[in-house]
């Protein structure tokens, strides 16, 4: 294989492993960003729980409190009733005993409405604590996970490009420019393997004469279509696989 073709296969994998690394490193803000707002989202959950329990707390309170005050006057009524002495007199106290008394079941069984409630609220806010719980402690494995990956990520950059560095010195000048200019136009690809005749990035035919050459894998070519510089992979047995440790 032509020397210079065998490193610029070699170029292209340190330059794709090189764009991945970049790209998870690019993505970490969000994913920072995403954790976040996975974690505020709980504790909005936990917040929002704790405030439907205080309402129910607060509506409780005021019914027990129409309760007492109801039964105060009941009970001043009853004793008013003993002290009656005339028919209407008594009568009209009986129908504010009645009154008083409707109340009271009516408020009581308002308050065993909030109490049964209170408790389904009470158990939503435990079960949202226990989920927040949960999602601090995958917050912080997901963050201490991102930090490792950090690192990895940052020496895989800066070994690759140091490999890089090292492999462009080997490269002709002109060639390398090829591979550049043609890099920056095609999203960093700059090689495609030619199979069965068809270029297998922009998945063009290639002229027959044009593969024929790109098969003994001797010059640089490049497809007619995309502009990529071509090589060839023989199939097993069938002759040596380009190198992906050139000699530089």
């Amino acid at each position: 294989m032509d020397a210079d073709l065998e490193r610029l296969i070699a170029l292209q994998k340190l330059d794709s492993e090189r764009h991945e690394a970049e790209r998870r490193l690019a993505e970490e803000p969000d994913k920072i960003t995403a954790i976040d707002a996975t974690l505020e989202s709980a504790k909005q959950v936990v917040a929002d729980a704790k405030e439907r329990l205080a309402e129910n707390q607060n509506v409780r309170r005021a019914v027990e409190k129409d309760v007492a005050m109801h039964q105060g006057r009941l009970s001043k009524f009853r004793e008013q009733a003993m002290a009656v002495k005339t028919n209407q007199e008594y009568h009209a106290i009986q129908h504010e005993i009645a009154f008083a008394q409707t109340e009271i079941k009516t408020l009581e069984d308002k308050l065993l409405e909030q109490m049964m409630s209170g408790d389904e609220l009470a158990t939503g806010v435990k079960a949202a604590e226990v989920a927040l719980a949960t999602a601090q402690k995958t917050a912080q494995s997901n963050k201490q996970a991102l930090t490792a990956e950090h690192a990895t990520l940052a020496a895989s950059v800066e070994s690759l490009n140091s490999q890089r560095a090292t492999l462009v010195a080997a490269i002709t000048p002109s060639t390398l420019a090829i591979f550049e200019m043609v890099a920056k136009r095609r999203h960093g690809v700059a090689t495609a393997e030619a199979k069965d005749g068809i270029c297998t990035i922009c998945h063009v035919r290639l002229r027959p004469q044009v593969f024929n050459s790109v098969l003994r894998n001797n010059q640089i070519l490049q497809c007619d279509s995309c502009q990529r510089i071509l090589y060839f992979v023989p199939a097993p047995g069938a002759g040596a696989e380009p190198s992906t440790h050139p000699q530089v």
